[in-house]
């Protein structure tokens, strides 16, 4: 599948009353305030491009419903779409909106959902412990990385997350360019609020460069097309090295198995993603 081509954000506005343009906040909350909707969004966190199809199949709702949903979604710059032939795909419009809804989800109520199988209570405890957010890491996992950074002082939070010069130093040693793009608008380093855990976990470019060399060098390996994350032996030994996190303390809330499934139906109507 080719990459899609960024399309423009309408993000809504409206006249205040004494007509500047102001920020039409309302209207995308109420883009969200449909539980179809967040959870379409929330799958989409997987970073992947999903047809109308495999979206209503997981929302459990007709493909005519399903495109009703996304056609407001499309229209309120929170996702973008591509089409190849008469096939369509849409993902999340970009990282900065992938993090605004972990974000959000990390602020919202939790709310209990049915367990209708072992290997579903397996697969969402799962995706607790480690899944990709997006780009970057997120889970249990991503948050006792990026507690071992701060108490080695590699992570500063002194004026925010940054990282200090002995973090970049050790950023270069194990492979990942600190470095900003020129030109780039995206956070170099940022946190967000991890919605399973409630604690910070390490975002922004730094955060997606990390995942994808532990991903290019065998320290963690994603579960099929799931959002699920493993840590490898080799993952393992690193994290032992390199910040001093022990296989035990991540033993602690990690699944040996997970009946997983390789395709987003398998996922029906779960909230997790």
């Amino acid at each position: 599948m080719s990459q899609p081509v960024p399309q423009p954000q309408h993000r809504p506005q409206s006249l205040s009353a004494d007509g500047v343009v102001a920020p039409d906040l309302a209207s995308l909350a109420g883009l969200l305030a449909d539980r179809t909707r967040a959870s379409m969004c929330l799958a989409l966190l997987d970073g992947r491009a999903w047809t109308v199809t495999e979206l209503a199949r997981h929302a459990g709702v007709a493909p005519s419903t399903a495109t009703g949903h996304l056609h407001q979604l499309v229209a309120g710059g929170l996702l973008a779409e591509e089409r190849q032939g008469r096939h369509r795909y849409v993902r999340l419009a970009g990282s900065s909106t992938a993090e605004m809804i972990e974000s959000l989800a990390s602020h919202a109520p939790l709310r209990p959902v049915p367990v209708r199988s072992l290997s579903d209570a397996h697969r969402r405890r799962a995706l607790s412990y480690a899944r990709s957010c997006y780009d970057h890491l997120a889970g249990t996992v991503a948050v006792a990385i990026t507690d071992a950074m701060t108490e080695r002082s590699l992570l500063t939070w002194d004026y925010g997350p940054s990282l200090s010069e002995s973090g970049k130093a050790w950023l270069r040693d194990i492979g990942v360019d600190d470095h900003r793009p020129r030109g780039s608008r995206r956070a170099h380093v940022r946190t967000c609020l991890d919605w399973t855990e409630r604690r910070h976990h390490l975002a922004g470019a730094v955060g997606a460069a990390f995942f994808q060399r532990a991903l290019d060098d065998g320290w963690l390996a994603r579960r099929g097309t799931t959002r699920v994350v493993t840590v490898t032996d080799r993952g393992h030994d690193v994290l032992r090295e390199q910040l001093g996190i022990s296989p035990d303390t991540l033993a602690q809330g990690e699944v040996a198995d997970v009946t997983s499934a390789s395709s987003p139906a398998t996922n029906a109507r779960s909230p997790w993603g």
